[in-house]
């Protein structure tokens, strides 16, 4: 299973966070095959919750890219729709975040992405979407399923908008 994770908090082009993530599934469908895609979800924006909100989902895809064909493919898909990488968790147009790829485990980027995502465990914007496309879904590392590491979670502000 190919996970993706996307995020939103800026709008670009007129274009409002909700149609980004939209849009950006939409591209990236065009080059892969989108199987599962989560409703969007709103989420405080972190670490400063005074910054715009974040609209956030899943998809899981398929795709005979390797992991690090996609993740440059995913990083043309961001800069397409404005992303720039000033400031780390900053607010931003686009983020699209390669969370697993096929149960594979890579602890350091030396050998391409890090893979499953290093905080997917801690994020409820990651969890909550993807609680609803695969809630099943282990952790290659730990075992321990989508579900479980949401309900695990000290807080949950993750609310559903569509």
């Amino acid at each position: 299973m190919i996970l993706i994770a996307a995020g939103s908090s800026l709008p670009f082009c007129g274009v409002d966070s909700q149609q980004i993530v939209l849009r950006a599934f939409s591209a990236l469908g065009r080059l892969t095959t989108l199987r599962k895609i989560s409703a969007l979800y709103e989420t405080p924006a972190w670490p400063d919750p005074n910054d715009p909100p974040f609209i956030n989902a899943v998809a899981e895809i398929d795709t005979g890219l390797s992991p690090e064909a996609l993740l440059e493919t995913l990083h043309g898909i961001e800069a397409g729709f404005g992303r720039r990488r000033r400031q780390m968790n900053a607010p931003r147009t686009l983020d699209l975040d390669l969370l697993a790829y096929h149960g594979e485990r890579r602890p350091d980027a030396v050998a391409g992405p890090v893979l499953p995502h290093p905080r997917l465990a801690a994020r409820e914007f990651v969890l909550a979407p993807l609680v609803e496309i695969a809630p099943d879904w282990r952790h290659p590392d730990t075992g321990v399923t989508a579900h479980a590491m949401l309900e695990a979670l000290p807080t949950r502000q993750a609310r559903r908008i569509s």
